[in-house]
């Protein structure tokens, strides 16, 4: 640890003395009385030990109460609420932050963020959620601010702006502490900004280390004083990236990160390369469509696992690392491995102490832009019949030959996070089923405009479903069970040591599954989409669960005929709670 880093996380542990401690979080996943972080536990299981509600148990499940967002601001709602000492702090659409009493639904404050004219983000005006430190609860906002407020009074304690959001720029994902460091990614690959994570001392806002996941971009870690000092190139300039078009490489770490203290990693995963025209920049193009792994205490890289090389899908790689113990069918020894449903239609084994392939098949049943994944090399056998033609190759130069690909950009799975039950050992995945038609277009960069390259149309692939809410053995390699679902699927998931698997569904329904055979044991209809992630908790001796409800994302404003498919759905936006009916 640098002399400056290690002094501003001493500041940062001296100070946080009241409220929650960095031992609250890295304790979060093995404290049901509170939740603390994103994820449940900073390693993103999402798993509750809580078994008061069970699949005998949960047929009584009821509404305790719910409350509005309000105004005309509805749209996507994708928060996951936190909870801590009674209170309930949610974010919700338009940068706002809501704290609510949990055990009545009264609100306590609101803090609405005063967004200007000209944001830009690529998939609507969403926000997944907050983070809790000390006295504060902390969030990104939709003009690329970062803002702390207290959370006793909603009051602003600091503001820092990440970057330019007329660039493109904004902030969609919960921030992660780590080490009393807020850590921190920016949105904005469709813009051609340049991904990276950053660390900030939770207390003060002040920048500890920034580190780009581009190649070729310099990091830099701060003192005190905020004097920067160069932290090394990432990776090796024009290595992968050949010309200029690193400079506006993309690789945006919209999606957040998860953490893992027993090999001190952070895990980020990075979005598409820009633009999406993959024949104007030959070459792997890392760290774009990646799992990234840093080192907390000097901001740098320790490895990669690049999922999609030379990405020409928009196949973002930034869905989440879940930390897990992994089995090896081989040899019979745990491995400290992670996993990721990759939006590209493969789910992916690493370990997580280096990045090792470890494992990696289908978890969707069309996969057209590869043919399997080689466990020897780590590298996806392409089908390069399957990539969009290179406009420059045509008789005019406008347009590339189209190609039918599957799954769409919208991913196998996109933002919706997964969990993994211990107890069953199985992944729960919501998964789409779709695809699309896609072609490369001529394409140059222009600050704050749109840099893709590309058309494309996305089309459902059956009739009768698009989701399914798939249970995933990462040893064997298969789908256990599934439960298919006529929209798309757009929300996280939660499991249980009650045998429970919980999810919500865009026509409106929070569902409880039988985590070991996917049979649905209960439901209830909250009146619009829930496209959130559930959370549960105990307080004063029973077990509550909660999820927000809002239809939006980015389904209804890229999904082509999707959309159109699912036009009767309405919007919203409240969050509700439930309890066991006695």
């Amino acid at each position: 640890m640098s002399a400056a880093v290690a002094a501003t996380f001493a500041l940062s542990v001296g100070t946080a003395n009241a409220g929650v401690t960095d031992k609250d979080i890295m304790n979060d996943a093995a404290t049901p009385g509170d939740v603390v972080s994103f994820g449940m536990g900073t390693q993103g299981q999402r798993f509750s030990t809580l078994d008061q509600i069970n699949t005998k148990t949960v047929k009584d499940l009821v509404p305790v109460w719910s409350m509005s967002f309000g105004g005309e601001k509805q749209r996507g709602q994708e928060s996951q609420p936190l909870v801590s000492d009674g209170v309930m702090y949610v974010t919700a659409s338009y940068s706002r932050l809501f704290a609510i009493d949990a055990r009545t639904g009264k609100k306590l404050w609101k803090y609405e963020h005063r967004l200007p004219d000209g944001i830009m983000p690529c998939c609507d005006v969403v926000n997944r959620g907050a983070a809790l430190y000390g006295d504060l609860v902390i969030f990104g906002t939709l003009d690329a601010q970062v803002v702390a407020l207290n959370k006793d009074t909603g009051k602003v304690v600091w503001k820092e702006k990440v970057d330019d959001y007329k660039a493109g720029y904004s902030m969609t994902a919960a921030p992660l502490v780590v080490k009393g460091m807020v850590i921190t990614g920016v949105s904005g690959g469709e813009f051609g900004v340049v991904g990276r994570l950053e660390a900030r001392d939770a207390n003060t806002g002040k920048l500890v280390w920034i580190r780009p996941v581009v190649e070729g971009h310099m990091g830099y870690t701060f003192d005190a004083n905020g004097n920067k000092k160069e932290n090394g190139i990432s990776g090796s300039t024009n290595a992968s990236w050949p010309g200029d078009l690193w400079k506006t490489g993309g690789a945006a770490t919209w999606n957040g990160a998860t953490y893992d203290p027993d090999t001190n990693l952070i895990f980020v995963g990075t979005g598409n390369p820009a633009p999406w025209n993959s024949h104007l920049r030959p070459g792997d193009n890392l760290f774009s469509s990646s799992t990234v792994a840093i080192n907390p205490d000097n901001g740098k890289i320790v490895w990669h696992y690049q999922t999609t090389p030379h990405d020409g899908w928009d196949f973002d790689g930034v869905n989440e690392f879940v930390s897990f113990d992994y089995k090896d069918p081989k040899t019979g020894k745990t491995i400290k491995a992670g996993g990721k449903a990759d939006r590209n239609g493969f789910f992916f084994v690493l370990d997580r102490t280096n990045g090792h392939l470890l494992n990696a098949f289908p978890f969707v049943k069309k996969i057209t832009w590869a043919k399997s994944i080689d466990l020897k090399t780590g590298r996806p056998v392409y089908d390069d019949a399957n990539r969009p033609g290179d406009p420059s190759k045509t008789g005019d130069g406008k347009k590339g030959s189209t190609v039918f690909a599957a799954p769409s950009f919208l991913g196998g799975k996109n933002q919706m996070q997964i969990s993994y039950n211990p107890d069953t050992g199985l992944f729960y995945v919501p998964a789409n089923e779709w695809g699309m038609e896609i072609w490369n277009e001529p394409v140059t960069y222009k600050k704050g405009a749109a840099y893709l390259g590309a058309g494309f149309t996305i089309k459902p692939l059956h009739d009768d479903y698009i989701g399914a809410l798939r249970a995933v053995d990462p040893v064997a390699g298969k789908i256990v069970w599934e439960n298919k679902n006529y929209a798309p699927l757009w929300g996280g998931t939660l499991t249980t040591h009650g045998g429970l698997t919980f999810y919500g569904t865009p026509e409106g329904y929070l569902k409880a599954l039988d985590a070991k055979t996917g049979k649905e044991l209960w439901k209830f209809q909250t009146g619009t989409g829930v496209v959130a992630p559930p959370i549960t908790w105990e307080m004063d001796g029973e077990q509550y669960v909660a999820v927000a409800a809002g239809w939006g994302g980015a389904v209804p404003l890229w999904g082509g005929e999707v959309a159109k498919r699912v036009n009767f759905l309405e919007q919203g936006g409240s969050v509700w709670v439930f309890k066991l009916h006695k």
